[in-house]
């Protein structure tokens, strides 16, 4: 029987990562299972940064936005001897098993660290959306309707002034948050990672656009493609529309979780620590058909990406039909 697991958080915070956080606490101590948390990630791990959490802790974390725990990135955790300072921390303070909080990069670590008599489960935390296993991360829903909620504003301001907008939000290596604001947005041109248009496609789009007077257009693309302030300007010269341009940046990682990412991640902590009490480790617990699934950290690094192409195409075929 487990006496104490510990819980940690790793990689970019997302919305949600708080309630993830409540769900190990308080499914843990239902069981009578101690919990600590560890500060920092990995790095806190390796240091013994580790304090102990109660339920009167989850009721002042589950409405903030990022993660309380705290996190940072540490590539060293790739070494060996590294970890094996991480698996001594552990044994010393009795920790018997560790839920990891966060994106692909944690899981290898989850993996080797199971690997070495640490059983840990990983839960998806990510606002990108980006990890291939689970149709939902922690994180997302948050983050889009952060999106979605921006850009409505900057629709506001376009309008009024017959305007257009190039919108960049985050996703250099997964366009979820670009395809889906822009169907929930109506934003006329989008160019998500997966299906990246080129700067003449799109000032071929928004001119079409400016010679039906269209009043105002989004353009969302995501980041690292272009450079938005260039492409702005470039779209201006070519259309003629009086173009701005605006960096989301790292708004779309803060706020309040959503309802939907506060369930996700308690209910997905609460499948997580099950596993722990089975004796299980080396899993990745995510989300298939609104089911929770628990797979093999291994092979979940290796899925397939699913295919957005065909709802990315149609969509851009509704936005043509307005330029004929």
């Amino acid at each position: 029987m487990l006496k104490k697991i510990g819980v940690l958080t790793s990689g970019g915070d997302a919305p949600g990562m708080n309630n993830a956080i409540a769900g190990v606490v308080k499914s843990a101590h239902a069981k009578g299972i101690e919990v600590f948390g560890i500060k920092d990630g990995y790095k806190g791990l390796i240091n013994g940064w580790f304090t102990k959490l109660d339920s009167d802790f989850t009721l002042d974390i589950i409405s903030k936005g990022g993660t309380v725990l705290g996190s940072a990135r540490l590539p060293e955790f790739k070494e060996e001897s590294v970890r094996q300072k991480a698996v001594d921390q552990l044994q010393k303070h009795g920790i018997e098993a560790l839920v990891v909080i966060g994106g692909d990069g944690s899981y290898m670590g989850a993996q080797r660290l199971t690997e070495m008599g640490i059983n840990c489960v990983g839960l998806p935390g990510t606002i990108d959306n980006d990890i291939v296993s689970s149709d939902y991360t922690i994180g997302f829903d948050t983050a889009l309707n952060t999106v979605i909620e921006s850009v409505d504003k900057i629709r506001d301001t376009m309008t009024s002034h017959n305007r257009a907008a190039v919108v960049e939000v985050m996703g250099n290596r997964c366009g979820d948050l670009v395809t889906y604001a822009a169907i929930g947005t109506q934003a006329e041109v989008f160019s998500p990672s997966e299906s990246k248009l080129t700067e003449e496609e799109i000032c071929i789009q928004v001119k079409k656009l400016a010679d039906i007077n269209h009043r105002s257009v989004i353009i969302l693309i995501s980041e690292k493609q272009f450079d938005a302030k260039a492409l702005a300007k470039k779209i201006q010269e070519v259309s003629g529309y009086d173009t701005r341009a605006t960096i989301l940046g790292h708004t779309q990682r803060g706020g309040r979780p959503t309802g939907m990412d506060r369930y996700l991640a308690f209910t997905a902590a609460m499948f997580a620590v099950d596993k722990l009490i089975a004796g299980e480790g080396g899993l990745y617990i995510g989300i298939e058909n609104n089911q929770l699934v628990a797979r093999d950290i291994e092979s979940t690094l290796n899925m397939p990406k699913p295919d957005r192409t065909q709802i990315i195409n149609k969509i851009r075929i509704l936005n043509s039909k307005q330029i004929k």
